[in-house]
């Protein structure tokens, strides 16, 4: 009798511990993206909504961005899961050093030939094993890779609003009736905020706290429109952000950085952004390498580097397109090449170590262990952590799961429910095998 017994409710285990169909049990994805939002701009302001984030899925202590802390180079280093160096989108600034060509940020959102460098983004890969996607305002969605571009692409104009609370619900909605109506696997979805407000008024100014009430409310709303569309049990949320923020020093605290005063731009260099935040590049006029070097390296608040001698942990070294000269400013120290003419209170762009420039990570759904709170890692590793969620065999790239599966319920091997129906089985054979 015992035998027969276990038999069968071995098998019972075996039929709840076995997978799925592949098109029945993976589930979709939201990646979200606050712009700006640093690690700690949660904890000087009642947030419930992310709150309760933790104790139903999983938050990283703080996550740390790739050199550049950029809007560009560090959303696709989480699209693509390779360090800057690697996808060489290497500025927000689209620009050419050669031709002295520089282009707006949102202006090159469109621009393939910024983008498409032989690096694969998620959205690809993706559409590439058979899963639809879709790019709402994110960085890089909107550019063809290899003449592929990704099936649903809605780019944000310039001058566009980012803090309209009405419209932010909107997209919401229009995401949702994407996973739920047109069966949509992937969906990206970008917020322009807190970045903005970072930026004109500053970390520690009261609108930023604002600004950080609205998206604790957009989250509440995200959960309830899950709910709404019946998503609840399929659909895996990332809420992330680029890079932090940090308070911009101006007079009469400190001297600002200008740069002109310690070598001529205009007889030294053919090529400069310099006026972009804590980050500069710079190509010297040939023969002028080594004078432009040593009158850098005479600049206070500030570390020049030759492009082939930068720090191995810096991922920037082998990239083609970044110019000779790299220059990073001290924390919040704003780079001013000939005159004062920067306005922002806040800003970015600085070394990725500063805690001012780590970021957020969140993530809730069937997939993600609940009440779990991570070890900070990189960004870089986030981009495997989602071709797992996805099922999908990942492109080439620098990151690891091992660094992030923990987050996943069994890592990675199964659906919460198909969990407890093995471990009720299991104490069913139990208490069996006692009574008998």
């Amino acid at each position: 009798m015992k035998t027969e017994l276990f038999v069968l409710v071995a098998a019972l285990v075996c039929t709840a511990s076995k997978p799925l169909s592949k098109a029945a049990q993976r589930n979709k994805l939201l990646l979200v993206s606050f712009d700006g939002f640093r690690w700690d701009y949660d904890q000087d302001v009642e947030t419930p909504h992310m709150d309760q984030l933790l104790q139903d899925g999983v938050k990283a202590k703080y996550m740390t961005p790739p050199m550049l802390t950029m809007t560009s180079p560090s959303h696709f280093t989480t699209i693509t899961g390779r360090w800057v160096e690697d996808h060489e989108v290497v500025h927000n600034m689209m620009f050419n050093a050669k031709t002295n060509q520089k282009v707006p940020h949102k202006q090159t959102l469109t621009r393939s030939e910024w983008w498409d460098n032989g690096v694969q983004p998620l959205w690809i890969t993706a559409q590439n094993q058979g899963l639809k996607t879709a790019s709402f305002y994110y960085p890089g969605g909107g550019a063809n890779y290899s003449g592929k571009a990704v099936n649903r692409v809605i780019v944000e104009e310039s001058g566009h609003p980012d803090d309209n609370e009405t419209e932010w619900r909107e997209n919401i909605d229009k995401v949702m009736s994407w996973f739920s109506e047109e069966d949509f696997h992937l969906v990206t979805l970008y917020y322009g905020e807190p970045d903005n407000v970072g930026h004109a008024k500053g970390p520690d100014h009261p609108d930023r706290k604002t600004i950080v009430r609205q998206i604790d409310r957009t989250i509440g709303y995200l959960r309830e429109a899950i709910g709404h569309h019946r998503l609840n049990d399929s659909l895996n949320v990332i809420i992330t952000s680029d890079q932090g923020m940090t308070t911009v020093k101006k007079r009469p605290q400190v001297d600002e950085i200008v740069l002109n005063k310690y070598l001529n731009l205009l007889k030294l260099a053919s090529f400069e952004i310099l006026d972009y935040g804590g980050f500069g590049i710079l190509t010297p006029r040939p023969g002028k390498e080594q004078e432009v070097f040593d009158a850098l390296s005479n600049v206070p608040n500030l570390t020049v580097y030759k492009k082939d001698e930068l720090p191995e942990s810096f991922r920037l070294a082998k990239s083609e397109r970044l110019p000779p000269i790299v220059v990073v400013a001290d924390l919040g120290f704003n780079l001013n090449s000939r005159f004062i003419v920067y306005v922002n209170k806040g800003d970015h762009g600085y070394h990725s170590g500063e805690m001012d420039m780590k970021t957020i990570f969140r993530a809730f759904g069937p997939d993600f262990r609940r009440n779990f709170l991570s070890e900070p890692f990189d960004s870089i590793h986030v981009y495997p952590l989602m071709c797992k969620v996805l099922q999908i065999k990942p492109a080439p790239h620098n990151g690891s799961l091992s660094v992030t599966e923990e987050m996943l319920l069994l890592h990675g091997g199964g659906s919460q429910r198909s969990q407890l129906s093995v471990a009720l089985l299991l104490s069913m054979m139990l208490f069996m095998f006692t009574e008998l």
